[in-house]
């Protein structure tokens, strides 16, 4: 559903608001992996006082979708201090692919990863990635927005729900290549314990 001028205003505005606060998270950021820099330029950020609508995501990582003309959508991240779910969506939202931009790069290699911060990781290591939010959020249209690839690596939680992804994904698209994780493990998890060039490794890039 196409956003209405108002609408990209407040998300624009939100998310100009909680980058501000990224000092406020960064020890959390820092202990996943994800350098300051990297967290600047996907405009990371922390909910403290919440724009209207947006009280239910108060202490949350806000995780915006950027696009050329501005923030199309914000997801919300859990800290783990409390037992909500863990990620959390805008009601009402439209499931879009994380980090777009990656889909203008002039690589061969498109990485496509479970989840937006092991998007961000992934990117910080050196790959061309793009994230879905969550295994099964998978729309059929995204097949042609991803043809043109010569190689599409799926970076898979090593779990039922990474296995489901790479089987619904390897149905839908050509040349893809699932990679998977180690039982239990994420590719945040191989960055944290092997590294960049670990992670690059395991993907054969």
């Amino acid at each position: 559903m196409r956003l209405s001028k108002s609408q990209r205003e407040l998300l624009a505005k939100a998310t100009a608001n909680y980058e501000r606060n990224l000092d406020e998270i960064l020890p959390y950021l820092t202990g996943r992996g994800i350098t300051e820099e990297t967290a600047r330029i996907f405009r990371l950020g922390y909910v403290k006082e919440p724009e209207i609508g947006h009280e239910p995501y108060v202490g949350k990582l806000s995780i915006p979708y950027l696009t050329p003309a501005g923030p199309i959508d914000l997801r919300f991240r859990s800290l783990g201090v409390d037992n909500g779910p863990k990620y959390m969506s805008r009601p009402g939202a439209t499931t879009h692919i994380y980090n777009i931009q990656a889909l203008q790069d002039e690589s061969e290699v498109l990485a496509i990863c479970e989840g937006e911060l092991d998007t961000v990781i992934a990117t910080q290591a050196g790959f061309n990635a793009v994230g879905l939010p969550g295994a099964n959020n998978w729309k059929p249209f995204y097949a042609r927005v991803l043809a043109d690839w010569n190689k599409i690596v799926l970076l898979c939680d090593g779990d039922n729900a990474g296995r489901e992804m790479a089987k619904n994904l390897s149905r839908e698209l050509d040349n893809v290549f699932p990679v998977f994780m180690p039982e239990g493990n994420d590719v945040n998890d191989i960055y944290l314990s092997e590294g960049a060039d670990g992670l690059r490794k395991r993907a054969g890039v």
